[in-house]
């Protein structure tokens, strides 16, 4: 049964010898020392201290009985990176979770159930709170913290759960009293990685269940999880590859949340949007109004309403998983009726590094006077901003650096025609929230050798590169030259052509 009858009395129901076994941890190698229900020996035993929080794994469902490796990484972050120390738990469910999934479903409500009849039974002989608890529930995992958070009272509710991309089947579109929702603790988060669907049906649920919904990559797929990185998984796990490949995307919220104790000092930021579509675009970095949020443990507790948000970001392949997300906003002024679509590569450079060439393509055609916005993002960290430098490709450019050149010597009666310029550059930094804005930018250390006047018909037959830099911060002084060469075509053969040597 899926309803919900009174907690209380099912509570009391509970045997106290529970299908669940609960251990706690001592050092971040332990093994785990059990503490049984209503044996209050077994926790002086087992080194509970009663004034020190208690943050409590919960796997997920059990395909060969055998608990994942992940538990044991998560439990020794937890014991030796945190500033703070805590008593570190497991709710081992193995005997209720190596079933048919929908028998393993079944049983989420008992697990839950069990749960919350330690805790309550914590705070009656040793008063710990149940507001000094924090489950951390992976896939069924994620349900059961959240049954074991109705089973709490509302004035002795549970301090947070954590849903690691809580499990699909069976609970998408379900109602809050069936699954983790926010009224199951003072404060939820939920990372989704596999939401991907297939026939209906997805591994991780998709719907926002929580306070605060992170949404790494979309959510759907995760980097390097990929089908065609199957031949590397088997390479590394053998006939379990097909396995791994599936675990993948599902497992990466456990490591993304290990990955926040591992690397305190490399938070991943995730941000306020509406669908990983707009993130994709650079709309969606800002953190005004608790905007924005620390993915993982660190995450900032915030219970504003029942309405969860949803954030979204980009991360790495591999730990450490941040990323530098940057919004890119230009203001072209295109004088022609046709299309322009051009392929930038932009280059960076900060106070504490460089990147160069990263390729940008906009989703659309260039067709008037308006602002285009992308999503750039770094693996590194070059510090502040001092310069960004634009390559782009494409014949369209090169009319604008012909008029130029043709104000500067005039040496034909008619133009070319006009093509494509900057109106405007504006950049903001997700991480530091810094923006910049460039107008009207001027390309400089332009070389021209060997221009010959010739007919309207002359082209340039060059790489058609153009290179635009864009100093961020008028303190700092950055000297750049850049050099073109251009190729004549053949048709130019005329006698009447003169040459030139400039240098604008």
């Amino acid at each position: 049964s899926f309803g919900r009858r009174s907690r209380a009395a099912e509570t009391n129901e509970t045997s106290q010898e529970t299908r669940t076994r609960f251990l706690l941890f001592r050092g971040e190698t332990d093994k785990g020392c059990q503490i049984r229900l209503t044996h209050s020996d077994t926790l002086q035993q087992c080194g509970f201290n009663s004034s020190l929080p208690l943050v409590m794994i919960v796997h997920g469902w059990l395909v060969d009985g055998i608990l994942e490796d992940w538990v044991w990484e998560m439990v020794a972050a937890l014991k030796s990176h945190l500033a703070q120390p805590v008593n570190v738990g497991l709710a081992e469910w193995v005997t209720l979770a190596h079933n048919h999934y929908t028998t393993a479903v079944r049983n989420t409500r008992l697990v839950g159930q069990e749960i919350a009849a330690l805790l309550q039974w914590l705070q009656e002989s040793v008063q710990f709170s149940p507001s000094h608890v924090h489950l951390i529930g992976y896939s069924l995992g994620a349900h059961v913290s959240g049954f074991a958070g109705s089973y709490m009272s509302r004035k002795h509710k549970i301090g947070r759960i954590t849903g690691l991309d809580a499990a699909g089947p069976l609970f998408e579109k379900a109602s809050l009293s069936d699954r983790l929702s926010p009224d199951d603790a003072s404060f939820v988060d939920a990372i989704h990685t596999f939401t991907w669907e297939h026939m209906g049906l997805s591994v991780g649920i998709k719907q926002p269940i929580a306070h605060y919904d992170f949404y790494p990559n979309g959510g759907s797929y995760q980097p390097g999880c990929h089908f065609l990185e199957l031949y590397k998984h088997f390479a590394k796990h053998g006939l379990n590859a097909i396995t791994q490949t599936v675990k993948c995307a599902h497992e990466r919220s456990v490591h993304l949340f290990i990955d926040s104790l591992l690397h305190a000092d490399m938070q991943s930021t995730a941000y306020l949007c509406r669908d990983m579509d707009s993130f994709s675009q650079g709309l969606c970095l800002s953190c005004k109004k608790g905007r924005c949020n620390t993915l993982g443990y660190h995450t900032r507790q915030e219970r504003q309403s029942k309405k969860s948000k949803s954030l979204f970001l980009v991360t790495r392949a591999q730990s450490p998983f941040k990323v530098y997300h940057y919004q890119f906003k230009i203001r072209f002024i295109n004088q022609t009726e046709n299309s322009v679509e051009p392929t930038f590569t932009v280059s960076f450079l900060g106070t504490r590094g460089e990147r160069q060439k990263i390729p940008i393509t906009l989703s659309k055609g260039i067709t008037g006077n308006e602002t285009y916005s992308f999503l750039i993002t770094l693996d590194v960290d070059i510090g502040e901003l001092v310069m960004i430098k634009f390559k782009w490709e494409n014949s369209m450019v090169w009319s604008n650096v012909w008029n130029t050149v043709q104000t500067i010597i005039p040496w034909g009666r008619e133009s070319l025609h006009s093509g494509l310029a900057l109106k405007s550059i504006r950049v903001k930094v997700g991480e530091t929230q810094q923006s910049h804005t460039v107008n009207e930018p001027s390309f400089f250390s332009l070389q021209i050798l060997y221009v010959y006047e010739c007919s309207p018909a002359l082209q340039l037959a060059t790489e058609n590169t153009l290179y635009v830099s864009i100093p961020l911060d008028p303190t700092v002084r950055v000297v750049t030259r850049y050099s073109m060469s251009f190729t004549l075509q053949s048709l130019v053969t005329s006698s009447q052509c003169k040459s030139f040597t400039a240098n604008p």
